[in-house]
């Protein structure tokens, strides 16, 4: 079947490939709709390697994915053919020392989509299993379905935040995932959220919701910002969601005493991490790895219309047109936030 391929580093194709389309016992078989472009397909385009994940052999891109299912095994109970979905694209091996503990989201043995040496789901069908896919209710698009997966990231960031009624929040970069997990944040009872970067565009994206505060650090020191709104206080939670090395410089000038620094942006370099300055103020460090146990509650929160991601699809594209669609979201064009890709019109 025709896939979008990345063959090797900076070359994609769309071309036939063979994947396998089995349908086991558990599984549900997907006619794809929706795809979103993501940050790490893009890397994998660019670089060729995320971390120890390196592309050795061509692989078909994207994991952001909403569709119609098709067919159902024979064990499947909660799916049936019409049903529309979006996909949870890890999968964990449910035996394993993480699943049992509830952090599949770090198990070593997951399967991920568009993570080498595993295909993702920018071809017109896959078989997934029915236990990580979720039905879209009648509320929420295609579209919409193919954005929980980076919402969940966000919602994941805000669990680990373990946010108070009332808490003042500050995200530090202001890309997709930035925006997404401000959102969350609201959504889980913070009663402000700041969001810095140097990008004037995004800014003013995120400026369109209630709730969020742009800082342009271009323009003004976040740290100053931060000060006079909380009388010298600090914030409650700080989020790094811009992977910049230069975001640690003076980041917990930013937190309040005994307050948290969730890290959410992956640095591609070393960080100079100020161990004094969490210590003297007790701040409590947490990490964020993809998700595990949200994805349901992601999709809910978008299907009650508290959550809305629309205003952040910046582009679609027919699958025809999807290494434009790549070559574009490359280029890092700053009113960009989410492209998608229709598999199907």
């Amino acid at each position: 079947m025709q896939a979008l391929v990345l063959e090797r580093k900076g070359e994609l194709a769309i071309r036939d490939i063979d994947l396998p389309l089995d349908l086991g016992e558990n599984d549900v078989r997907i006619r794809i709709h929706t795809v979103g472009v993501c940050g790490s397909d893009v890397h994998y385009y660019t670089h060729g390697a995320i971390g120890p994940y390196v592309l050795k052999a061509p692989m078909v891109l994207g994991h952001e994915a909403a569709g119609t299912v098709t067919a159902v095994g024979a064990g499947v109970t909660n799916l049936k053919v019409g049903d529309r979905v979006c996909m949870e694209p890890g999968v964990p091996n449910l035996s394993s020392r993480a699943s049992k503990l509830g952090i599949y989201n770090v198990d070593p043995d997951v399967s991920f989509w568009a993570t080498p040496p595993i295909h993702g789901v920018l071809t017109p069908e896959t078989v997934h299993p029915a236990a990580f896919t979720y039905k879209l209710p009648e509320s929420v698009s295609f579209a919409e379905g193919a954005m929980v997966e980076p919402f969940a990231i966000g919602m994941q960031a805000a669990a680990r935040a373990r946010i108070s009624p009332g808490d003042v929040a500050i995200v530090i970069g202001c890309g997709p995932i930035g925006i997404m997990v401000a959102l969350a944040a609201l959504a889980g009872g913070c009663s402000r959220v700041f969001i810095s970067d140097f990008s004037a565009p995004k800014l003013a994206i995120a400026a369109q919701y209630a709730g969020i505060t742009p800082v342009n650090i271009g323009e003004r020191r976040l740290a100053d910002v931060i000060a006079a709104e909380t009388e010298g206080w600090g914030a409650d939670i700080v989020f790094e969601a811009s992977g910049s090395p230069k975001a640690y410089a003076g980041i917990f000038d930013l937190v309040r005493p005994g307050g948290a620094l969730v890290m959410v942006g992956l640095p591609v370099e070393p960080v100079t991490f100020d161990v004094a300055g969490a210590i003297s103020k007790e701040v409590r460090v947490e990490t964020v790895f993809r998700y595990a146990n949200i994805f349901d509650r992601a999709l809910q929160l978008i299907a009650s219309g508290k959550v809305d991601l629309k205003p952040l699809i910046t582009g679609t594209y027919d699958f025809k047109d999807s290494i434009a669609a790549f070559e574009r979201a490359a280029s890092g064009d700053p009113s960009d936030v989410k492209l998608q890709i229709l598999m199907q019109g």
